[in-house]
C-alpha cells in the first residue's frame, strides 16, 4: 500500500490518466515506468519512478537502468537523469510523477539528439533491395524452316496422296539407332532407291481407293 495520504491520491490520478496506455506500466503501487517512444523507435526510452516513503516531501527516484535502454548510452542516459531531476526540485513537495512523464514526452527528441541510431537491417530489406530476379523470357520455339530445294526433294518423294513412300527413311532410322557399319549403309541406301523406283514404276495412273500396295523388304538386323 501507499505509504501517506499524498502517495495514495496520487497513484488513484496516475491509475485513471494513464487507464489503457500500453506505455504506462505500474510495476507497485510506489513503482512506475512510463516508456517515452513507441515500440520500434531507435530513440525511444524508458524511465522509472520510484516512491520513498516520505515523497513526495523528499526526492523520487528516477532510473533508466531497465534492459530497455540497454542501446543508449551512458553519457546520453546521465543527460537526460540530470533533466529530470531539474524538474523535481521544481516541484519537490507535490505529486509529480504525471509531471515529470510528460515532461520526458515533451523533451524526447532533445534528450536523445546526441544518440546515435542503431540501423538493423532486416532479411526482408535484404531481398527488397537486392538485385531483383529477372524472369527469363521464354523463346518460341522455332519450327524448322525447310529451304526450296528440300521442299522440292520431298515432294517428289511423296505420292499422289501426300504421303511418303514405305522405307524412305530407313537410313535415318538405322543411324539414330548407332549403326555404322558401312556396308550395311550401303545396301539400305540400294535398297531404298530400288523401293523408290519400284513404287514409281507399279503405281497405277488411277489407284481405287481400296487398292493399296504393299511391298516388303527383308530388314536383317534392324
Amino acid at each position: 500500500m501507499a505509504a501517506n495520504e499524498d502517495q495514495e491520491m496520487e497513484l488513484e490520478a496516475l491509475r485513471s490518466i494513464y487507464e489503457g496506455d500500453l506505455c504506462f506500466r505500474e510495476l507497485s503501487p510506489v513503482s512506475f515506468q512510463y516508456r517515452i517512444g513507441e515500440n520500434g523507435d531507435p530513440k525511444a526510452f524508458l524511465i522509472e519512478v520510484s516512491w520513498p516513503e516520505t515523497y513526495p516531501q523528499t526526492a523520487p527516484v528516477i532510473s533508466m537502468d531497465a534492459f530497455f535502454n540497454n542501446t543508449i548510452s551512458a553519457a546520453i542516459k546521465r543527460s537526460i537523469l540530470d533533466k529530470l531531476m531539474v524538474e523535481v526540485e521544481a516541484n519537490l513537495g507535490t505529486a509529480m510523477t504525471y509531471t515529470l512523464f510528460e515532461y520526458a514526452k515533451d523533451n524526447k527528441e532533445l534528450f536523445m539528439e546526441n544518440q546515435p541510431v542503431n540501423t538493423v537491417t532486416s532479411v526482408s530489406n535484404s531481398i527488397a533491395i537486392g538485385t531483383p530476379d529477372v524472369p527469363t523470357s521464354k523463346k518460341k520455339d522455332k519450327k524448322e524452316q525447310l529451304s526450296k530445294t528440300q521442299k522440292r526433294k520431298l515432294a517428289d518423294k511423296t505420292d499422289n496422296k501426300g504421303e511418303l513412300p514405305r522405307g524412305w527413311n530407313w537410313v535415318d532410322v538405322i543411324k539414330s539407332k548407332g549403326r555404322s557399319d558401312s556396308k550395311w549403309l550401303n545396301y539400305t541406301r540400294h535398297m531404298r532407291i530400288y523401293i523408290q523406283t519400284l513404287v514409281s514404276c507399279v503405281r497405277p495412273k488411277v489407284c481405287p481407293s481400296s487398292l493399296k500396295f504393299y511391298i516388303a523388304i527383308p530388314c536383317y538386323g534392324v
